[in-house]
């Protein structure tokens, strides 16, 4: 498409129908350009990474991107590491899906002890032994359509999968429980997507902040800065959660705290006036790594949300 703005994205069936939303939503003509990443080769083999590993999904994307190869690139948020490569900014954050987990094949109350629960993310087995010590929890790796499919053949009882990846893949009916935060906190920025763009690049920047979100944009940064205070997420299984708004603002946090311990905190707020309000995101981040640090989670200085 002569003069469109490229849009960078993984093939999978998923990464595809979340670049295609954006595109539609964007102001200006555009088009996919699909990029093989480190974490879709690791996908064919059946060794998918969980929510721990970082940047797998988004290196090739970028220097893509660095190489004036596509204008944007569109990632699943929680895949984006605490730090990105120099040159870049993320420009903008639309609407956010859904950002609990769902629970595929059978409910967790219906399932006996014994039972085989698949997912490949440390975050989903630690806090689903505190639900349930009486069940197994086996590795499943591989894209929403494969996990599925496993499920399907008896492979496992149930699987532990995004409830927004199934909704944007039209496969939302499959759900046979969605958990609740306070149950199971999601990976940070999980249900939430975001461009990724040059700095200074006034076009692509411009198209960008047309599908902003503000509200998902502050909760994001605060559920990023968190996950960056303990570090990375690539030495820590750690579910993040921030809902906030003009009237309320919560923040969920359940961090691995050694010996199958989860430390569990909630911090609540007044609500904040203006999503732009850094102030507020980085006391609010500050009030949840001095409630996990009571808990004996360590932390790292927080550092502002990108």
């Amino acid at each position: 498409m002569s003069g469109g703005l490229r849009i960078g994205t993984r093939g999978s069936a998923l990464a595809r129908a979340q670049a295609e939303a954006v595109a539609r939503a964007l102001p200006a003509p555009s088009e996919l350009v699909v990029i093989t990443t480190a974490g879709d080769r690791r996908s064919a083999y059946g060794t998918a990474p969980g929510d721990g590993a970082v940047g797998v999904f988004v290196s090739e994307l970028e220097t893509a991107l660095l190489r004036g190869e596509v204008d944007l690139c569109v990632h699943s948020a929680k895949d984006v590491p605490p730090e990105i490569a120099d040159g870049l900014c993320l420009a903008a954050y639309p609407g956010r899906g859904d950002p609990r987990d769902a629970v595929a094949g059978r409910a967790l109350p219906d399932l006996p002890a014994g039972a085989v629960v698949g997912t490949g993310s440390p975050r989903r087995a630690l806090q689903l032994r505190a639900l349930r010590p009486d069940l197994r929890i086996a590795p499943l790796a591989g894209n929403v359509d494969s996990r599925l499919a496993r499920v399907a053949r008896g492979e496992f009882d149930a699987a532990i999968l995004a409830a927004a990846g199934l909704e944007r893949l039209g496969r939302a009916a499959e759900a046979r429980q969605v958990l609740r935060p306070e149950e199971m906190v999601p990976a940070a920025a999980q249900g939430a997507l975001v461009l990724e763009a040059r700095v200074g690049d006034a076009r692509a920047l411009a198209a960008a902040r047309a599908v902003h979100d503000p509200w998902t944009g502050f909760c994001v940064g605060v559920e990023r800065a968190v996950l960056a205070a303990l570090g990375g997420g690539c030495a820590v299984a750690a579910g993040v959660l921030c809902q906030a708004g003009a009237g309320a603002c919560t923040v969920l946090a359940a961090v691995d705290a050694g010996g199958g311990r989860v430390a569990r905190v909630r911090v609540g707020a007044d609500g904040v006036a203006e999503p732009q309000d850094a102030a507020a995101r980085e006391g609010l981040v500050a009030r949840v790594l001095r409630a996990l640090a009571a808990e004996g989670v360590p932390v790292e200085p927080a550092r502002p949300g990108r």
